[in-house]
């Protein structure tokens, strides 16, 4: 066994070895891949093998587009046979919510170049005759979707890999994973130790175990699941006869996937009374095992797949299959650099290796060859989770999504599971002015406060929700008083040293602030890609303080580390700075009333330290509401005691405290977009309308200015613009399509209804050439036309009086 490696892939599963592939591909040869068994000896093995494009991130969706694409082409690369079946499936929908998110979905799709359909009753008997269509009002069909033979596949991925280079060593076990003080790796495995200059953890069933070697957490759990192979089924046997193949079926409300099996039926389940397997560790002496039959916890599910599947009913158990496979609490893989580890890549947690374990590869190969990827990989990048997480908040995650994982997504459901977990100490105060809370990044963050006969609940929907009244109450105020809400859900880093100038004017693309002063900057990749939005205040020319995103500290935290120098201080403050935000024409004069320094000379994008109240704070005078607005700063400890303060100093010019629908609703007044809507990966500054912040004037060659520089002279191809839209009750919430000349020649980022203005606003791309126009368009929401124009003057304030003045 060779002694020295480029990269070390640990696991040999189907994820494991489409990493390895896609590493050769992208021309890393040395690589290898360490198996502790057999390929295939975890989830691999007993998985169902079926793939489909659905998936609710539209990113993701186009990963697994990828991933199905990708099997015909490792067939013609090996000689070998992935088993294809390209059967097509239908997703049902047996009720307006579910049918709703098809049409969210095949709206998405249109832009995606995904070729989906929504069906009827009467053309789902045709696809799929053996289903019962009693109670269903439509389903989305999708031609795409299969199955195939999971040892095929992954066999010829890890030949493709060995014609690309790689080198694959079974029974090969990793006994330890040491770092050297160069950030390269010593792999001690049973055959010897193997020095590697990175490690990938595709460990699957045993990637926490795997990750515990290094020292990481991996916030992943291992669920039961059961499937059955039914003895043959007459109706398929027909089918059979005539040369066809019965397609996938997925029914939402049996929790059930079913398909074609021989001449019978594979059918499994994601049941309510599900179970987590191996809760403290997965054992190393499991591997090409069974678990024993559980029939009791799918009762119900085999009670409602036999109303919907009549046919099952008549067809004798053949085989059951009951074995354990791995999520991460929110569903989606865990890929990427892991935070705080030089070195360490992670590709776990792919529940659904067949239809996502091809674009995983892709992806992690792209980010070690290239140090970036081609597209926004945020809904699986490990850094979506941050050093907070723990397994007491995995588990009850994990059931949840298990238990969701056919169940209707809503845009504004906020699920219960594992909540509350991190507060404020604002937290009881907020609960007892009525606050319904939604969480970020495993923060408990305030959606809204309910008032009298204003809902304690949410209820989730794709269309207005019952909160409507309530957020618009909420606007009216900021609008016309003067409103209260946390900054406790913005990531805060501070920057100090000799050097922090320097590093800034290096890392951001924007203009650095002088002291006292801040400024707006995006932050890009060396493709020119935004990969943050930040404010930089100037606290003194050797200290700053950033704030972006709260969800994206763990993801911004690891970029800084990775460019850190010397001369350069960092620390993420976004827990021990928190505070409060006031907004509104009356904003001025409660500020004025708790602080004994002068603010009547404090300029829009001032920042200064003074005591507010009884608090030391830092206040800066700019507000994402686009009024009039101050952002506060305090220590946790002072948080409560300067709420006192500000809130009494309020009651006279009707302070009203306010959540995030509303914050969400201030923002579209101004056309202000929204980090992970309007700016993501997928984005470039020029494109979205940031470029106006970055400093080409600079001399500092700043990350990605090559890029932005070409993007610049070349102009983008598409440009972000603001559209009024002619809406009933459901808003765009995004990724609809933008249709002009009967072609969708766009999407929307986000939108939502201005309470303001009283209209429905949506935020997406246009064609640059077609902007100029001004064109009348139509956007695609929930499958109905709804007529748009395009506005460029803001809904609130268009000259900046209210914000600068």
């Amino acid at each position: 066994m060779q002694t020295t490696t480029r990269v070390a892939v640990i696991g040999g599963g189907v994820v494991g070895a489409s990493v390895v592939y896609h590493l050769t591909k992208l021309g890393w040869s040395d690589v290898m891949l360490l198996e502790r068994s057999e390929l295939t000896s975890g989830s691999t093995w007993h998985a169902a093998g079926g793939f489909h494009t659905l998936n609710g991130d539209t990113n993701m969706a186009a990963l697994q587009g990828y991933t199905i694409n990708l099997y015909k082409e490792l067939e013609e690369i090996t000689g070998l046979s992935c088993g294809l079946h390209h059967v097509g499936g239908v997703t049902l929908a047996d009720n307006q919510d579910r049918f709703d998110m098809l049409l969210a979905e095949r709206a998405k799709h249109r832009f995606m170049g995904l070729e989906t359909e929504i069906v009827g009753p009467d053309e789902i008997r045709k696809i799929a005759p053996v289903t019962n269509t009693d109670g269903i009002l439509g389903a989305l069909y999708d031609p795409l979707d299969g199955h195939l033979d999971p040892s095929g596949t992954t066999h010829a991925y890890a030949k493709a890999a060995r014609m690309g280079g790689a080198t694959i060593e079974t029974h090969c076990m990793v006994r330890e994973t040491n770092q050297r003080p160069d950030g390269t790796w010593d792999v001690v495995t049973n055959k010897g130790t193997i020095h590697a200059e990175h490690v990938v953890n595709a460990g699957g069933l045993w990637a926490r175990e795997v990750g515990a070697m290094a020292g990481i957490y991996f916030p992943l759990h291992p669920m039961e699941h059961q499937y059955l192979v039914t003895e043959e089924v007459p109706l398929i046997a027909e089918m059979m006869a005539d040369g066809k193949e019965h397609p996938h079926v997925m029914d939402p409300a049996g929790e059930s996937y079913l398909r074609q099996e021989g001449r019978g039926l594979c059918i499994g389940f994601y049941e309510q009374p599900c179970r987590p397997w191996a809760v403290d560790g997965t054992s190393w002496d499991f591997g090409q095992d069974l678990l024993p039959n559980d029939f009791d916890k799918i009762e119900q599910s085999i009670d409602f797949a036999y109303k919907r599947f009549p046919d099952l009913e008549r067809a004798g158990v053949k085989n059951v299959i009951h074995g354990p496979f791995t999520f991460a609490p929110d569903g989606n893989p865990l890929v990427g650099p892991v935070p705080g580890v030089r070195n360490y890549w992670s590709a776990c947690g792919v529940m659904a290796g067949f239809s996502q374990g091809g674009g995983v590869g892709l992806m992690l190969a792209q980010w070690m060859t290239q140090g970036e990827t081609e597209r926004d990989t945020m809904a699986m990048d490990v850094a979506r989770f941050g050093d907070w997480i723990t397994p007491g908040y995995t588990l009850p995650k994990v059931i949840e999504n298990y238990q969701k994982r056919f169940s209707v997504a809503y845009p504004n459901e906020e699920l219960p599971a594992a909540r509350p977990n991190r507060t404020t100490p604002m937290y009881d105060i907020f609960t007892d002015m009525g606050a319904v809370w939604g969480q970020q990044y495993g923060l408990e963050v305030a959606n809204y406060f309910a008032e009298g006969d204003e809902p304690t609940y949410e209820t989730p929907s794709f269309r207005r929700s019952d909160a409507f009244a309530a957020t618009a109450r909420e606007v009216k105020a900021v609008r016309n008083a003067v409103g209260i809400n946390e900054v406790q859900n913005f990531g805060k880093y501070r920057v100090s040293g000799p050097r922090a100038r320097a590093w800034l004017n290096r890392i951001m693309a924007g203009r650095v602030p002088a002291p006292g002063r801040l400024s707006l900057t995006p932050m890009l990749s060396p493709k020119g890609r935004l990969i943050g939005d930040f404010t930089i205040s100037c606290l003194a020319e050797d200290h700053f303080q950033l704030t972006a995103s709260y969800g994206a500290q763990a993801f911004h935290w690891r970029w800084f580390l990775h460019h850190q120098e010397e001369g350069v201080t960092l620390c993420n403050i976004s827990d021990q700075r928190t505070g409060f935000q006031i907004a509104g024409p009356f904003a001025r004069k409660v500020l004025a009333a708790c602080t004994r320094s002068d603010i009547s000379d404090m300029r829009f994008l001032d920042v200064r330290r003074m005591t507010v109240g009884m608090a030391d704070c830092i206040v800066q005078r700019v507000s994402y509401t686009g009024d009039l607005g101050y952002e506060i700063y305090c220590d946790p400890m002072s948080q409560r005691a300067l709420w006192s303060t500000l809130w009494a100093a309020g009651q006279p010019h009707g302070i009203t405290p306010f959540g995030m629908r509303a914050m969400m609703s201030l923002r579209l007044d101004k056309f202000f977009g929204s980090w992970m809507a309007e700016f993501s990966p997928d984005y470039t500054a020029a494109e979205t309308g940031l470029d106006r912040f970055i400093s080409f004037k600079k001399n500092d060659d700043f990350i990605g200015r090559a890029a932005a520089e070409a993007d610049r002279d070349k102009g983008p191809a598409r440009r972000l613009v603001a559209f009024e839209v002619d809406a009933e009750d459901a808003d765009v919430q995004g990724y609809e399509p933008i249709w002009l000349d009967g072609k969708v020649v766009g999407f929307c980022t986000s939108g939502g209804y201005s309470h303001h203005a009283g209209k429905s606003i949506a935020l997406g791309f246009l064609p640059s050439d077609r902007v100029a126009e001004n064109p009348d368009v139509e956007i695609e929401i929930l499958g109905q036309m709804r007529r748009a124009k395009v506005v460029t003057e803001p809904l609130f304030d268009p000259e900046g009086t209210r914000m600068r003045g």
